[in-house]
């Protein structure tokens, strides 16, 4: 692979491909996310002393081999995305990517914020790929909007010395597998709290880059809340209690005005103070509800104060979060200062965004130009 500048290098298939198919699951139903792995992954070296990007390959899918100085095992220097491959309701050998751009876009300022060295990384090349292991592994796509096979385009750290100092050697590799609805229960509500002294991310942290520091600080929490009844955690910073993101997705409510004009308005936090994460699924819905011109959609702070008064004055109309696993996830109760606030769900603007989106991406409807992208 290249920096952006240089010229296109096409991943290398050294041998023909391992095709061992008998280890695809025949009952779909029973796949459980991040269980099973598809026969091959990609790989791509960067070693400075050897002038960087090395050739990509696609090989069998297999454990990694890396120094136990490595530090990426020391020092959190790991960074991944999230990304689906789905197949075309209308046609099964249509294979698409949704907005693989962004996630390009995502994974370089993650590189950069760990002061990884190839950040600049030219990314039509590595979505091409990504998309010729997809290829190679079709077969492990199931087919059926819900199905998909997930991606996992991962970015580690194996420079082989202790010290904290930034990476001369990294290793950018995918592996996937295939999944279907990423909540057991389908497309129902969740019940989150809001009461934990722990906080997800704050100003000038990692909360706005995708690297795994950021999960490994949510575990103790998210089980906590699941002892209690709870679903996800609904992140908060600050005295004023502004809200952040709802597990590991980004957060939506739906809202009449305050001011009185009987107004209607989407709320999301801004991305502005830098601890919240730039979410594929989260720009999607603001622009296709910003195409619609139906309300207000908003980037700006809100606060827990805010949410609870609204639904005690009934202007709450409904919340959910969003990411690329669930897609949109309803939220039907919030947990704050031991009381809960009871939201309406599943809204009707909730399961619109979830129609069309999946739409999009299995290609039942026409999308906006480039957000799905065939492959």
């Amino acid at each position: 692979m290249t920096t952006k500048p240089q010229s296109h290098q096409p991943p290398q298939l050294p041998y023909p491909p391992n095709n061992n198919n008998n280890n695809i699951p025949q009952n779909k139903q029973d796949l459980q996310f991040g269980k099973v792995f598809s026969s091959h992954m990609l790989q791509i070296p960067y070693k400075a002393s050897s002038g960087g990007w090395q050739s990509p390959e696609i090989v069998p899918f297999h454990d990694l081999k890396i120094s136990p100085a490595a530090s990426s095992l020391h020092y959190g220097l790991q960074c991944f995305e999230g990304m689906k491959a789905y197949k075309s309701v209308n046609d099964s050998n249509d294979i698409r990517l949704f907005r693989p751009q962004l996630n390009m876009n995502r994974l370089s300022n993650s590189m950069d914020r760990l002061c990884m060295p190839g950040s600049d990384f030219d990314h039509e090349e590595l979505i091409d790929c990504i998309a010729k292991l997809v290829r190679v592994d079709q077969d492990w796509i199931p087919t059926e909007e819900g199905y998909s096979l997930y991606l996992r385009p991962t970015v580690i750290s194996t420079h082989p010395y202790l010290g904290v100092a930034a990476p001369d050697e990294i290793l950018l590799y995918v592996i996937t597998c295939p999944v279907g609805p990423y909540y057991p229960s389908g497309f129902a509500p969740v019940r989150l709290t809001a009461d934990t002294p722990y906080v997800r991310a704050w100003p000038g942290g990692t909360g706005a880059a995708k690297v795994g520091g950021n999960y490994a600080g949510s575990m103790k929490p998210q089980t906590e809340a699941s002892k209690r009844g709870y679903s996800q955690i609904l992140w908060l910073f600050g005295e004023e209690e502004e809200i952040t993101e709802v597990g590991a997705m980004n957060v939506f409510f739906f809202l009449e005005k305050g001011d009185g004009s009987k107004g209607r308005e989407l709320v999301t936090p801004p991305l502005t103070r830098g601890d919240i994460l730039p979410g594929v699924t989260r720009q999607s819905i603001i622009d296709l509800s910003t195409s619609w011109g139906e309300f207000d959609v908003v980037e700006r702070s809100i606060t827990m104060p805010e949410v609870r008064k609204a639904a005690s004055e009934g202007r709450l109309i409904e919340a959910f979060g969003a990411g690329t696993a669930a897609v949109v996830t309803p939220i039907s109760h919030i947990e704050h200062k031991g009381s809960d606030i009871v939201i309406p769900a599943t809204g009707d603007l909730t399961k619109r965004f979830f129609s069309d989106l999946m739409g999009i991406q299995y290609g039942r409807i026409e999308g906006p130009e480039g957000w799905s992208v065939k492959i």
